[in-house]
């Protein structure tokens, strides 16, 4: 946990090549905040194109990782992570993608820096966007809300307040590898934060992961999205996805 008020931090402009900073630095420089405004107070309409994965009625979609059904808890049109149930993934694969996700972190505020409304949004199972309250919640740059998990912070932090709907709209280009398992082109990722740019085509160093940076592993093409059980009640609705490839 950084010690130091938020004044008191460098602030961060632009994306800063992962290379140059230790995982999870608390020395690395914190992103303005920003207000993105009012929070919708319905969900964004979905293209004629997209897959619906998540509308809050039930989660026929998604199996938790060992395939058994998932048992989140669904309520008033959202689901919410049963705590201690484990993360849950789409049963249908996916590779290029733009990903659309409505969440909330809890009303009450219960906890600080990572232990509060912590959950992320996996693509393809391997590479995370971070899910939490990052509002007024000082902690690492790399694992602010809308960071690449332990690589990119955010170039702003455009956090609503707890309990207030955000969204995330995802492009994803997935990385290739070649017949030897070398990577030839990297994963590219773009992340708006509630209507705010806060990772701009960023290129993926690997899989993201905690206290660690590993490579690239070759994988499938196509993987599951992954949604986070990290112990908080965050609720989702109005997940959609659209093929890019």
């Amino acid at each position: 946990m950084v010690c130091c008020t938020l004044a008191a931090i460098p602030m961060a402009t632009r994306h800063d090549p992962p290379v140059h900073w230790d995982v999870h630095d608390e020395e690395r420089p914190q992103p303005p905040a920003v207000d993105p405004g009012s929070a919708p107070k319905n969900p964004r309409s979905i293209p004629s194109d997209a897959t619906v994965l998540l509308d809050g009625t039930s989660l026929d979609s998604w199996t938790h990782m060992d395939g058994s059904p998932a048992d989140w808890n669904v309520v008033d049109s959202t689901v919410e992570v049963a705590p201690g149930t484990g993360d849950i993934q789409t049963r249908h694969t996916f590779g290029d993608v733009q990903l659309h996700v409505e969440w909330a972190a809890p009303s009450e505020v219960i906890g600080e820096g990572q232990g509060r409304g912590n959950s992320g949004v996996f693509l393809m199972d391997h590479y995370e966007v971070q899910v939490l309250d990052s509002y007024e919640n000082p902690t690492y740059a790399d694992g602010l809300c809308a960071a690449i998990y332990g690589q990119y912070p955010p170039l702003v932090n455009a956090c609503r307040p707890p309990g207030a709907w955000q969204t995330f709209d995802i492009t994803f280009r997935r990385p290739h590898f070649d017949e030897n398992g070398n990577v030839v082109r990297p994963a590219r990722i773009t992340v708006i934060h509630n209507g705010v740019l806060a990772i701009d085509n960023a290129i993926l160093t690997g899989p993201t992961d905690h206290q660690a940076r590993p490579p690239y592993t070759a994988h499938d093409p196509r993987l599951p999205l992954r949604l986070q059980d990290h112990g908080d009640r965050v609720r989702f609705r109005n997940v959609w996805v659209r093929k890019l490839e």
